[in-house]
């Protein structure tokens, strides 16, 4: 039993004077660490004044401050580590670190495409927050861009996150990025209509409606002999989006059902004729 206590009280004696050979290199270590502490709050309020006055994007000055941070924690504890295990030499760290995001690059590689191509994005700027946009099939408004994936708010009040990969693979359609986007409504009169007449009447209703821009002038075509009507497009402009194009052209159609009526110019269904043969003569 003696012999136990006393083989105790070695190692006690002995771990005891260990943490007071390295105290000094425990104690910078843990030092640095606070240190750091202070660093990382210094550093980010500095980033994040630097890139609201560099950076448009919002998304981008969140990305390099957050980016600023980590470099900053990372420093600290590299450094840390060197003075508290003195043997455990820098290019140690870094030879490990190495070896390291081989195998995470592997296993994590389509987390890093994304990363990448979000970063790509962020600094482009192919679009905005709040543009309106179809990606991949998805048609609705950018409400957020981060590292990894793009959030659409689509019309029909879906969210749908899209991985930054694919965004940045795939075409992107960006209704608003313009300030005036063109609507081509399809108009058909019957055959007895007079051309110039309708054309005028066409012209006059979509120039005084509310919402259609004067410049870009609106324009209207003749566009092909149908089965049943000769069919007109009214080429008009509005702003770019959405919901003001929709609403416009609801208010277009409705303006020249009404104009057309008035001229008593019809907008015919479609018409067959058949023909019935006498095969006993």
């Amino acid at each position: 039993m003696n012999r136990v206590i006393e083989t105790v009280v070695n190692s006690l004696h002995d771990l005891l004077g260990e943490i007071i050979k390295h105290f000094p290199s425990l104690l910078s270590a843990v030092i640095i660490l606070f240190l750091t502490k202070y660093a990382v709050q210094i550093t980010e309020k500095i980033v994040a004044e630097t890139t609201k006055r560099v950076v448009k994007s919002t998304s981008l000055q969140v990305l390099l401050t957050k980016a600023a941070k980590v470099g900053v924690w990372t420093l600290g504890i590299l450094v840390s580590c060197v003075l508290a295990f003195p043997s455990f030499e820098l290019r140690d760290i870094v030879a490990t670190l190495g070896v390291g995001s081989v195998a995470v690059g592997f296993a994590f590689q389509d987390i890093f495409k994304n990363f990448l191509a979000g970063i790509i994005l962020l600094i482009e700027e192919p679009f905005l927050i709040g543009d309106e946009v179809i990606i991949d099939g998805y048609q609705g408004i950018i409400k957020h861009i981060s590292i990894r994936t793009t959030q659409i708010y689509t019309y029909n009040g879906e969210k749908v996150l899209l991985p930054n990969s694919t965004v940045f693979t795939n075409a992107v359609k960006v209704f608003t990025a313009y300030s005036f986007r063109r609507t081509d409504l399809g108009v058909g009169v019957d055959y007895d209509t007079s051309l110039p007449e309708a054309t005028k009447i066409l012209t006059a209703t979509i120039q005084n409606l509310d919402g259609v821009l004067k410049e870009p002038f609106p324009e209207i075509d003749l566009a092909n002999f149908g089965d049943s009507s000769i069919d007109f497009v009214v080429r008009y402009w509005t702003s770019s989006q959405e919901k003001q194009v929709r609403y416009v052209q609801t208010q277009a159609i409705i303006a020249i059902k009404k104009a057309l009526d008035a001229a008593n110019i019809n907008i015919p269904y479609p018409i067959r004729t058949l023909y019935h043969h006498n095969l006993e003569q």
